[in-house]
């Protein structure tokens, strides 16, 4: 049991996509710095000061590198600079060196366990536990000694939390997507088997005419290139949408009509406060992206009636314009939901939006309430 342990804590590859440093992480590199000048020049019990001084200036920086090289960073707070430090407690005779600026090598236990590969964690555990065990055995003071394991302890706990935190919010964010492109697959197979089917029976026709009125049979075997051309395209997209999603694995298929544009003046049922309105180009689109439409419109509605605090009116605006269909959710309430927070719902129009080559977005509206907004190729990408 323990050698399965260690092998799926071997096999554990690191955290994917560790944000960039940004200019916060300079500002605070730059401000422990200056703070650790500050208190090497002002502080007047710092023992071996010139070496203390030294140590703080070339580990402190090493914190830039902690979420992209989270070993390297701690090799050097902990197995070079904590080391170092621990010389002069056993052969100077003084029970403590380093200035209090120091404390900011806590935040490499954490990257260690929130960033690194599960190999990189053990060794740098390792790493991590010499200096702090030293440094613990020459403490007399019990309740400083469980103090001091427990700050340590706490830093690798609140990392691998945030780790599996974040495991468990991408596999959740990856079902939702996988259950949209399912539906999305399964009304692009409805389409494709609609104009399979009448690619056969123009095909009929034409043999039924070409004896007697070869026209006609020219114009059914345009009518057939036309459907065939469109189909290969959709067809191309459910296949692309089928192998980004495995959804093979996805819930079962079921089948049945397809809600679209034209039935976009249900929503009103939902609500009194729901009004609906068409204007522009909407005819001929692909019915991926009537049905999409419909979606994104149904599930911003929803979301306004549930989450929105006082509304007058919920207002679905859809635009068709040349190339694209606009779409536009507005509702009037207070702003109960913050501009950060991402919904599984929001997850999922956004991510329906993206599979036919469009975007959406939801957020506070400047003008007061809440607004979603969507924009769909009217062609759907192949």
């Amino acid at each position: 049991m323990v050698t399965a342990f260690f092998r799926s804590v071997l096999a554990e590859p690191r955290a994917p996509d560790p944000p960039a440093r940004a200019w916060w992480d300079w500002a605070l590199v730059g401000a422990l710095l200056v703070t650790a000048v500050g208190e090497a020049i002002f502080r007047a019990d710092v023992p071996w000061r010139p070496l203390a001084t030294v140590v703080a200036l070339l580990v402190i920086p090493a914190l830039l590198w902690r979420r992209t090289h989270p070993l390297l960073a701690t090799v050097v707070g902990f197995g070079g600079g904590a080391m170092v430090l621990q010389i002069p407690t056993f052969f100077g005779g003084v029970d403590e060196v380093g200035l209090n600026t120091m404390a900011c090598v806590l935040l490499l236990p954490y990257s260690l366990y929130r960033w690194a590969s599960g190999r990189e964690a053990l060794i740098g555990t390792a790493i991590v536990a010499v200096p702090v065990t030293l440094g613990l055995a020459a403490t007399e003071n019990v309740g400083d000694l469980i103090g001091g394991a427990m700050v340590v302890v706490a830093s690798f706990a609140l990392g691998a939390a945030m780790r599996y935190r974040a495991v468990a919010r991408q596999r959740e964010v990856q079902q939702v997507r996988t259950l949209e492109r399912g539906d999305l697959a399964r009304e692009l197979h409805d389409t494709v088997a609609h104009h399979v089917s009448a690619i056969a029976i123009q095909a009929q026709a034409g043999r039924a005419v070409a004896a007697t009125d070869p026209a006609a049979a020219l114009e059914a075997l345009a009518v057939i290139e036309a459907e065939a051309s469109q189909t290969l395209s959709e067809m191309r997209t459910m296949v692309r949408v089928l192998r980004d999603g495995e959804t093979a694995d996805a819930v079962p298929v079921e089948y049945g009509p397809q809600r679209g544009i034209g039935d976009l003046d249900e929503l009103t049922r939902m609500s009194p406060l729901v009004q609906v309105q068409c204007v522009g180009d909407l005819a001929d689109l692909p019915q991926p992206v009537e049905v999409s439409v419909y979606r994104i419109c149904q599930e911003a509605v929803t979301n306004a009636i549930r989450h929105a605090l006082y509304p007058t009116k919920v207002s679905v605006e859809v635009r068709g314009e040349a190339g694209v269909v606009r779409l536009r959710v507005h509702d009037d309430g207070e702003a109960a939901r913050p501009a950060t927070s991402v919904g599984y719902g929001l997850l999922g129009m956004a991510e329906r939006a993206k599979l036919l080559g469009g975007v959406c977005q939801a957020g506070p509206d400047p003008a007061g309430g809440w607004t979603v907004e969507a924009t769909l190729p009217r062609e759907v990408s192949r």
